[in-house]
């Protein structure tokens, strides 16, 4: 495949697709935010030492869905049809769970089960979004660090609850 040259990401089609790609990622993950707000039952779980403060969660998950929208947009102006762009969309259906399953669900077991699935998936998206485009895998990066720690502090949660 050919890569998009600078005049293509630069062109009105592909300002609209990036627009779309950023409503859409950040969009549907405010709204999951919104609707599965740590409660009671969050704050009374025992949490590890490395547990953060609430308030760090909503720039993090603002900015790392910024990047994934982009790592999207990217691999949709290259290979709309190809492996990356379904794997893309299926972490993206699959991080978009995780939280009613904890929040709302307050299952500790099924929600670590459910960040696993996404752990492998971000990094298939790595591996398959490497052969377009190099700058969309390394978008993925800090998604990949942050849901490795996400997934250590989920096991630690549910195995000190």
């Amino acid at each position: 495949m050919t890569a998009p040259s600078l005049a293509d990401y630069k062109s009105p089609r592909s300002w609209l697709t990036l627009g779309i790609f950023l409503v859409v990622v950040i969009g549907v993950g405010a709204l999951i935010g919104t609707q599965s707000v740590p409660g009671a039952w969050y704050e009374g779980l025992t949490k590890p030492p490395f547990n953060p403060p609430n308030w760090i969660f909503g720039p993090v998950w603002f900015t790392l869905y910024v990047m994934i929208a982009v790592a999207g947009w990217r691999i949709w102006m290259i290979a709309p049809g190809s492996g990356a762009m379904k794997l893309w969309f299926a972490q993206m259906a699959v991080n978009w769970v995780w939280s009613p399953i904890w929040f709302i669900g307050q299952m500790l077991w099924p929600a670590f089960a459910v960040i696993v699935v996404l752990l492998a998936l971000i990094v298939a998206f790595i591996v398959a979004a490497r052969r377009h485009d190099a700058i969309a895998a390394w978008l993925f990066a800090p998604y990949l660090a942050w849901v490795s720690f996400a997934s250590v502090l989920n096991l630690s949660i549910a195995l000190l609850n």
